[in-house]
């Protein structure tokens, strides 16, 4: 694909967003998951290998390339890495996925009620790499755990100067500031964060875009303003520690926004099933996930 042709798959595509992109600290918990017990591997490098394995089978699954999926988020190593002998990024740009790569590189302590990024080293570098192999676009995530407005403004401040980075590296940002959704102050939080960003996408120069990833609002419709907002190319949502089922739910009374699941989209997947029953696994959850990205309850207001 062009980046214009992603650019109208992720704008208007009917579908929603795969995030393959546990890295160092989420890696052993996906794995587990998957049913592979952390005395599997004796080496970091091998513990790569058993998650890239997981990502590669799904990436060839027949239900992965049923147009259901209209993009995927990478870690660092799994972007240069290969899937039948094809770089990752042309793997999924083959049957139609347009890849993001997650930049990232942890958290800072609490501050303020939140976590802002820590610094990304070589961060030019990488972008200009993945724009290279065909990256359309970057994932960038901070943490919200209480309605302070001093640290919501602190983590969309950080957010928005990093996307001007990715922007000008010819990359497509995804903005993600969670709300911790254990929060006490989550509904709290929420109106907080929706008056940052408003204000923020307010501010930049006319045409620019983002995306943004969003936790899935504690009232309903809650991002109205910034599915309309015309600085937003598209909005999404993560599971957040939802089960599936509950997540799909939350997500099905949110018109405009659609998915961007991880362990929600892979926790009936393990290590020991055929590919038949993997790849029905998959294709249910892909299903499930697809219907709530794109199906809305009418008794929501639009």
């Amino acid at each position: 694909m062009t980046p214009a042709e992603q650019t109208r798959t992720i704008a208007t595509g009917q579908g929603f967003i795969a995030a393959l992109d546990q890295s160092g600290g989420s890696t052993p918990k996906a794995l587990k998951g998957y049913g592979i017990a952390a005395d599997a591997w004796s080496s970091e490098a091998e513990m790569y290998a058993l998650i890239h394995a997981m990502r590669a089978r799904i990436i060839a699954a027949p239900a992965f390339a049923s147009g259901k999926v209209i993009g995927a988020i990478l870690f660092e190593r799994t972007m240069d890495s290969t899937v039948n002998n094809q770089p990752v990024p042309a793997a999924l740009d083959a049957i139609g996925v347009v890849p993001f790569l997650k930049i990232d590189k942890g958290l800072e302590d609490i501050a303020d009620g939140v976590q802002v990024m820590k610094p990304i080293p070589g961060l030019s570098a990488l972008l200009a790499r993945a724009r290279g192999l065909g990256v359309f676009g970057t994932k960038e995530r901070s943490i919200i755990h209480d309605a302070n407005p001093v640290g919501i403004a602190a983590v969309v401040r950080q957010q928005f100067a990093l996307a001007q980075d990715v922007l000008a590296a010819g990359l497509m940002p995804i903005i993600e500031p969670e709300v911790n959704i254990t929060s006490p102050t989550r509904g709290e939080a929420d109106v907080l964060l929706v008056s940052a960003l408003l204000e923020a996408l307010d501010a930049l120069p006319y045409g620019v875009k983002v995306m943004l990833k969003l936790s899935l609002p504690s009232v309903p419709g809650a991002y109205a303003a910034l599915v309309a907002h015309p600085a937003v190319l598209r909005v999404v949502a993560l599971s957040g520690g939802f089960h599936r089922a509950e997540a799909c739910a939350e997500l099905a009374r949110n018109p405009g926004v659609i998915a961007s699941f991880s362990r929600a989209l892979l926790e009936d997947l393990r290590v020991t099933m055929t590919d038949a029953e993997f790849n029905a696994a998959l294709a249910s959850a892909i299903d499930e996930i697809h219907a709530a990205s794109t199906i809305k309850h009418a008794s929501v207001p639009a």
